[in-house]
Order: C-alpha cells, then structure tokens, then sequence
C-alpha cells in the first residue's frame, strides 16, 4: 500500500462519524488533556504499586491500556504467570509493564521509548522497585538502537494504535504515544519484529478498535506477517466500548 493510500485512509476514517472512536484529533484531544491538566500527579498507584511519572509521558493513570496489557500478559500485583528469559518492550512510557516483566521473572529487561523522558521515568521505576540491574532503558525508535544481533524470548508493544494522516507532524514527543501517522511505525514493527526473536520467542502486538484493524491486516500481508489473535477484551473508555486485543505475529511460510 503506498503513502497515498495510507494517507487517504487516515482522512477519510476521521471525517465518518460512525468512526469517531478513531479519530485521530480526538485521541490528540486527549493527549493534551493528560499532559496538561492541573492535577496530574507525580505519582500514582497500579497493581498495589506506586509509580513515578514524570512530565510528558503517557499516563496510565488517565487510560486503561497499561492495565489491560499486564492482564494480557497475565502480570498482576501477585504475579500469576512467572516467565524466565528475556523481554524486550516498545513504548516502555513510565517503565511498568518492563518493571512488572522483570518482577515476574525475566532475567533481562529491555525496555525502549523514543521519547527520552520515557527512557528516564522507566529508570526511575526499575530504581524504585529495585530491577534496575535486569531492566535496561534505553531511547530507540522501535529497534534502530539496539544491537543487531540481540535475540529476544518476548517482544511486546501497545501500540500507539490511532491511525493519523501520513503527513501528520507531532506537536509533543507525548502525543506520539496516542497517534501513528501513516501506520509507518507499525509497518515497520510488522516487518522487522520477528527478525529479533530466538528460534521460540514470541512477538505481541497489543491493539484496539481504536486502530485500524483492516489497515493492520493490509501491512501484516505486504510485510509476509500473519496476525493471531490471541486475547480480545471489551473495555469502556469514556462514553465509548473499546476492544482490545492482543495479536500475535508470525512469519507467513514461504
């Protein structure tokens, strides 16, 4: 699929209104609300932990994606799914999920943002709760400043799943955590991801109907990627029902 293409997509999927849940202004609506509003904290509570969060990262305290993606991985405040290995996550924001990864039994923890005030608030967490010898943060656009040939058991991204015009440019390294313009980052995860596995890994996508499920599809094809569907779950935000999934993606066999 072309830019073009994309980007036309992306128009058009604004301006219907039975699609207002994927409205990328909106969804930047909100990220200005998050960063900006008088009482957003320092700190705040998940899990039966406190975090810290520092200016211009995602909050999870405004949205329910954080929590729902540890339900997916089945990390909890008790840790009911242990894992052994390595994780690598994109879009690691205030550091939780890589923080919760490691709390379950990762032995390494890579955790990357291209926002390095992100990069920052996951070292603070890996500090606070005491993983900051198997968490490592570093700041990277998906995997360009990682060694090449480092291998991983589990790769995992929630995803910036709100589609934008290709054109589109950021106002704030926060709003890249709510919109992706063009889906080019997520073409590019399709492509790339599976190449830094080990033979057994896994690689995890975790989407919503906020995004676009046929556009997903479209790339995973162009790309030589199958998308599973592993978990889906109804959560409402605000006045709307939003699902969420967690994909799955494999190689196409050749």
């Amino acid at each position: 699929m072309s830019q073009a293409t994309v980007a036309s997509a992306g128009t058009s999927l604004v301006t219907d209104p039975a699609n207002s849940v994927r409205d990328y202004q909106r969804s930047l609506a909100r990220s200005v609300q998050s960063r900006t509003r008088a009482d957003r904290p320092h700190e705040f509570e998940l899990r039966g932990r406190t975090w810290d969060l520092l200016d211009e990262v995602f909050a999870p305290v405004y949205s329910p994606s954080t929590s729902v993606a540890l339900d997916f991985l089945g990390w909890t405040d008790s840790v009911e799914t242990p894992r052994t290995g390595s994780m690598l996550e994109i879009g690691s924001g205030t550091g939780v999920i890589a923080v919760m990864g490691a709390l379950a039994g990762c032995e390494r923890v890579v955790a990357t943002d291209v926002n390095p005030q992100a990069v920052a608030n996951t070292r603070l967490n890996a500090e606070r709760h005491g993983v900051s010898h198997r968490v490592e943060a570093v700041q990277s656009d998906l995997f360009s400043s990682l060694d090449p040939q480092e291998r991983f058991d589990l790769i995992f991204w929630s995803s910036n799943y709100v589609l934008a015009p290709a054109d589109h440019h950021y106002a704030s390294e926060h709003d890249k955590a709510y919109v992706d313009p063009g889906y080019a980052t997520h073409r590019r995860y399709l492509a790339e991801v599976c190449d830094r596995l080990t033979p057994s890994g896994s690689a995890l996508l975790h989407f919503s109907s906020r995004g676009d499920m046929n556009l997903l599809k479209q790339l995973a094809e162009e790309t030589g990627r199958r998308l599973l569907k592993l978990v889906s779950r109804p959560v409402r935000e605000d006045e709307n029902m939003v699902d969420h999934l967690l994909l799955a993606i494999v190689p196409v066999a050749r």
